[in-house]
């Protein structure tokens, strides 16, 4: 059963009634309503395409957090193959909201991190809705560190509303676990590859971001903070989410004139949701492409070309 968003409610009513018809055959196989079912379902994908068109920021945040889009477990399970799991970052737990190992990319070693929301209530609060804790960065240091010791590429899929802000996890030194990661990110010798995949919230996302090729699903965001926050701060009214997700300039198509991201990976129309298979089987190109990019690089060389990129970054939107 499809899960509409708000501004799709025309499109669930043309492709219901379709299905209302084609039921109606099911019940009376002599009811002639197919060439009727048909001029609605063109109808629907007429519509379709134009409200994926036309996507305003907000309606990004919105098809990035639906529900169904592939999450990082996804593509995990499609693209890589021997996946090894490896768990905890040997200091306090094992955090559900990261998850990561040793893996097989098109037959090339390499390590990879993904956050994770879940996609049923007990998955989901399992893994914390993506929300890291410092257990779950600091796991992803450790990996890190293994995969620039064995001289691993590693490959991040960034999904988290950001980092959780819970009284534990500041405790536990939050802030101070997503600067290392950052720093990390910034000193290991290998490729280091991001792709964002739904949501890009915060410190949180860019702890796993920190890379030399960093692409974006179309439909995805990516910004400091949620419209949600942003409005609640700068308006005291987080109704406002509309006009700071215009402000904050977290489309994937801003990014990407911006040179904060380098690369947009097509969607479906419709969403990534609508069709994950094409989807994943997109996102699996775009790694192999951004990663055979520094197939001959040094690791000095790997490390001064992510320092550079982060220290130029904004500075080709800003010139324009």
């Amino acid at each position: 059963m499809t899960n509409y968003l708000d501004f799709e409610r025309p499109l669930a009513e043309i492709e219901g009634k379709a299905e209302e018809l084609r039921a109606m055959v099911r019940q009376n196989p002599e009811a002639d309503v197919e060439a009727e079912a048909a001029a609605l379902d063109k109808k629907a994908t007429d519509m379709l395409a134009k409200l994926y068109k036309e996507l305003s920021p907000w309606r990004k945040c919105q098809v990035a957090r639906h529900p169904d889009r592939p999450h990082g477990k996804d593509y995990i399970e499609a693209l890589f193959q021997e996946y090894t799991p490896l768990a905890g970052d040997r200091n306090f737990a094992d955090d559900h909201a990261v998850m990561g190992g040793l893996a097989r990319f098109n037959d090339m070693p390499v390590m990879v991190i993904a956050h994770e929301k879940g996609n049923d209530t007990k998955s989901r609060i399992e893994r914390n809705f993506g929300m890291a804790r410092p257990e779950g960065y600091r796991k992803a240091i450790r990996l890190m560190e293994m995969a620039g010791k064995f001289g691993l590429p590693v490959v991040t899929l960034v999904d988290t509303p950001g980092a959780y802000p819970g009284k534990g996890a500041e405790e536990r030194g939050q802030s101070e676990a997503i600067a290392r990661t950052t720093e990390k990110s910034l000193q290991i010798g290998v490729p280091v590859v991001s792709v964002v995949i739904g949501e890009g919230g915060s410190g949180g996302a860019v702890a796993f971001a920190t890379a030399n090729r960093v692409a974006m699903l179309e439909h995805s965001i990516y910004s400091v903070i949620s419209p949600e926050g942003c409005a609640s701060i700068l308006w005291k009214d987080a109704e406002k989410m509309r006009e700071a997700a215009e402000a904050l300039r977290l489309t994937a198509q801003d990014l990407k004139q911006l040179a904060v991201i380098d690369q947009i990976i097509a969607e479906p129309v419709g969403g990534a949701h609508r069709d994950s298979a094409t989807t994943i089987a997109s996102v699996g190109k775009a790694i192999d492409e951004m990663l055979g990019q520094m197939h001959n690089m040094s690791p000095q060389r790997l490390i001064e070309d992510r320092r550079k990129k982060f220290l130029d970054m904004g500075s080709r939107g800003l010139a324009a």
